[in-house]
């Protein structure tokens, strides 16, 4: 059984896919920008600042599923530019434990609304 997971605590979908859906004991937490859920657009302050609100909202949706940035097992990040990895190492390693989560880091031509980061996650529910 799936359910929808939805948060007002972070933006909405802007195309036809939800927030996250919980199947069982996972939750698979649909790709974040860097979008300020109350202002409804990208944040201004560079890669910084955009992964910062991105991971601030996986972080808003694994509450909503009940979970905290613990429960996180994989993510998937997406970079406009590779240029900016290390300054997104830096922003990420803020919001894991010890242990942090299995990640792919990818370098894309473009990704939605010109943003520059963008990042996925499944987190683990089940305890």
């Amino acid at each position: 059984m799936k359910r929808a997971i939805v948060t007002e605590a972070a933006p909405a979908a802007i195309g036809p896919y939800s927030q996250a859906v919980r199947a069982g004991d996972y939750c698979f937490i649909s790709g974040q920008l860097g979008i300020d859920p109350a202002a409804k657009k990208l944040v201004e302050g560079g890669i910084e600042a955009q992964a910062e609100r991105a991971l601030r909202n996986v972080a808003a949706i694994c509450e909503a599923a009940g979970a905290s940035m613990s429960a996180v097992v994989k993510t998937t990040v997406l970079l406009k530019s590779m240029d900016d990895f290390a300054k997104l190492n830096a922003v990420y390693a803020g919001f894991f434990g010890e242990t942090p989560p299995a990640r792919a880091t990818y370098g894309v031509a473009r990704l939605p609304l010109d943003a520059l980061v963008e990042i996925e996650a499944v987190a683990y529910l089940g305890g």
